[in-house]
């Protein structure tokens, strides 16, 4: 499955079940996430990034943020409490326009982007964080370059938050239902059908080895400051979170 295909599926997902999609709790398939709930384990998920941040001395400023992945801006939102602006961007427009549409601080824009880049100045963020969202870019080849992305956006004194599965195993490769879900969908079954009636959805896992995204950030001038094991992939696979800085003087 490429770029183009995933924003298909995405799309799918945003007009079906969009909070599922996002966070996929076995107990809140079909629209059984509520919205005020959904949007505190925002809030929560900042809270805790900002606390380690502070301990680790990044960023160096608080003007600028980006939630890569932001889906309807449960992170956007909540990151206007500590920076000034905050721009969240996704592959999906219908996504988009829902996070549009939830926005009341006056403080979020947003952006959508299905090119492998991000079409953002460089060296702009003091802050970009991507939580469970590279995991289910299908092309460990997209993974990288949104990666040295990352970095390029980011401003001197700034920090990269990203969470980032480092292995899947090979029975959770194969995806059967994610599978089987595209071949039905490109045969003309409708999305509906398979979401609601086979049980199916299209949201692919990926990896990337631990080694190579530590790579991947120094190559492009970035210091990874600490790497936090987590099952935010799910328990069985092996997943962390990195956190990388941008040393210089911040803008």
């Amino acid at each position: 499955m490429n770029l183009a295909h995933s924003r298909t599926h995405w799309e799918d997902m945003g007009h079906l079940d969009p909070c599922w999609a996002i966070l996929s709790e076995p107990n809140k398939r079909n629209g059984k996430w509520e919205l005020a709930e959904f949007f505190a384990t925002g809030e929560t998920e900042i809270a805790q990034v900002i606390s380690t941040a502070q301990h680790l001395g990044f960023p160096k400023a608080r003007n600028r943020a980006l939630d890569f992945g932001c889906g309807l801006g449960r992170l956007t939102r909540a990151l206007t409490s500590y920076f000034d602006r905050v721009t969240g961007i996704d592959i999906s427009r219908s996504m988009i326009g829902k996070a549009v549409s939830f926005e009341r601080t006056g403080r979020c824009s947003f952006i959508v982007s299905d090119s492998g880049g991000l079409p953002l100045d460089s060296e702009r963020f003091d802050l970009v964080v991507s939580n469970i969202v590279l995991q289910h870019v299908p092309e460990q080849k997209a993974i990288r370059n949104y990666i040295a992305e990352f970095a390029r956006v980011l401003a001197p004194g700034g920090l990269i938050v990203m969470q980032l599965p480092s292995y899947v195993p090979w029975r959770r490769r194969i995806q059967a239902r994610r599978r089987l879900y595209g071949w039905l969908r490109f045969a003309g079954i409708s999305e509906r059908v398979l979401y609601k009636r086979l049980h199916l959805h299209p949201i692919p896992m990926n990896f990337l080895a631990e080694h190579e995204v530590q790579s991947i950030l120094q190559r492009n001038g970035c210091r990874v400051l600490q790497t936090v094991s987590d099952h935010r992939a799910g328990e069985h696979i092996s997943s962390r979170t990195y956190y990388a800085a941008k040393d210089g003087e911040c803008a």
